[in-house]
């Protein structure tokens, strides 16, 4: 028998993916986001977390990534998967036993695609025997691949965490990390080193530090990288007047992951105007932080050019569609007693989140819905409450109710329809107020 996840991801591969919040991929786990805009389109490389197969991978705690997936989307909000874009099985160097396809990069130059991965090699150190990490490339005609690697890694680069950033002048710099953060020249053909690898300087001495990104704005280049400052990692920046530094050790983007997630990894791209931060937690998997996914969140700069602190959030970015389903378990604030979000089921947590109501008064708002210029009627709302209850829904620009939802007792998740008043179209926040003690449970409501 097929279970009914292995439908759904069937159903959704190649398909869309309607997901504002965070974590935004939800059929699949993922990490280590690259973010590019190609096209007119952001595109996003992650690299793929699965569970560890019996008997393979290098140890049953440890990552484990045997493919890599492209996503991209028009809107931050819709993203397409694009499938199996590179996997271990087809690169001649990569040793696929070990299951070590790590943090990805792309980037496209006169019309090529190059895509820049590292994994463990075939090749063995000659007094541990033990194999090494090296970065290969893969070529393809669309950012969407499939990509086809080429026949050896890059010679001179041993390391992980490729990012590869261009020159307005047009040269190519490759950046990697292994103990320290390394930076050389690429040649024209993208595949060929032009320079001997160079360790960047002041950046700090103990703690881990891996998993480089490099932009420019306003003349200003930015490094940037996760730091084991104390525990676990958070994301900080260097900055500097060219590619290659000298960098100065500036300050943090965001700080280490409430859910105690050990990595966090990172990207940084404008998009329409906005500047934004892709980056990973353990929101999917709260027990194991191997199995990680992808998020997005708003990034800003100060006047001096410094960065704000970015604050992970569950809403994420981008509009929700109000006739699209709602899942209000995705906050932008809550109350501070009364309410709670929880798994639909700890067993299968791509399901999803449930928002448990318990209090009178109880609140949680979900901002940036769109209500277009639409004669909404009702609003919708699937729900379970044992013993019944009453919750109401308001905007934030209407003082009373725009809708009284009475649930009737019952302990299967039903839909229940109520009457909403007249409402303006626009851009709106809603909030939703438990009006008893009663406990009330929802997955997710939509206007119609």
């Amino acid at each position: 028998m097929i279970r009914r996840g292995s439908i759904l991801s069937l159903l959704l591969l190649n398909g869309y993916l309607v997901f504002s919040q965070n974590p935004f991929i939800r059929n699949q786990f993922t990490a280590d986001p690259s973010a590019h805009v190609f096209n007119g389109r952001v595109y996003v490389y992650p690299s793929h977390d699965i569970p560890v197969p019996d008997g393979k991978g290098l140890r049953k705690d440890w990552f484990c990534m045997e493919d890599y997936h492209g996503f991209s989307s028009q809107n931050l909000v819709d993203w397409t998967d694009h499938g199996v874009i590179l996997s271990q099985y087809v690169v001649p160097w990569v040793d696929s036993t070990t299951y070590s396809f790590w943090a990805p990069d792309c980037i496209e130059r006169n019309g090529k695609y190059y895509f820049y991965f590292p994994a463990l090699s075939r090749e063995r150190d000659s007094v541990t025997k033990r194999p090494f990490f090296r970065i290969g490339v893969a070529i393809s005609d669309k950012p969407e691949g499939p990509f086809v690697p080429q026949a050896k890694p890059i010679k001179g680069v041993m390391g992980i965490d490729p990012c590869v950033f261009i020159e307005k002048d047009g040269q190519a710099y490759l950046y990697w990390s292994l103990g320290h953060i390394y930076v050389a020249k690429l040649k024209d053909n993208m595949t060929e080193l032009d320079s001997e690898p160079m360790i960047i300087a002041n950046l700090p001495e103990k703690g881990l530090k891996e998993g480089p990104w490099v932009f420019e704005r306003n003349g200003l280049y930015y490094l940037t990288f996760p730091h084991v400052e104390h525990n676990i990692e958070r994301l900080e920046y260097a900055m500097g007047h060219g590619p290659m530094g000298p960098f100065t050790w500036t300050g943090v983007i965001m700080d280490e992951s409430p859910m105690n997630c050990w990595t966090n990894h990172h990207s940084i791209v404008e998009f329409k105007g906005q500047w934004y931060l892709f980056y990973h937690q353990n929101a999917l998997s709260p027990h194991f932080d191997k199995n990680r996914s992808i998020c997005i969140d708003s990034l800003f700069f100060n006047a001096d050019g410094t960065i704000r602190k970015v604050l992970p959030t569950h809403r994420g970015v981008g509009l929700t569609n109000a006739s699209q389903k709602i899942e209000i378990d995705r906050y932008s604030k809550i109350s501070e007693q009364g309410v709670e979000v929880t798994f639909n089921d700890t067993t299968h947590t791509f399901e999803g989140w449930k928002t448990i109501f318990s209090k009178k008064g109880a609140w949680l708002q979900y901002n940036s819905v769109d209500f277009e210029d639409k004669k909404y009627e009702n609003v919708e709302v699937k729900c379970i409450a044992p013993k019944g209850g009453v919750v109401e829904v308001r905007l934030n620009d209407i003082n009373t109710p725009i809708a009284k939802i009475v649930i009737p007792p019952g302990n299967q998740w039903q839909v229940i329809k109520s009457k909403v008043v007249p409402l303006k179209p626009g851009i709106k926040h809603v909030i939703v107020t438990s009006a008893d003690d009663r406990k009330v449970e929802i997955d997710w409501m939509r206007f119609e």
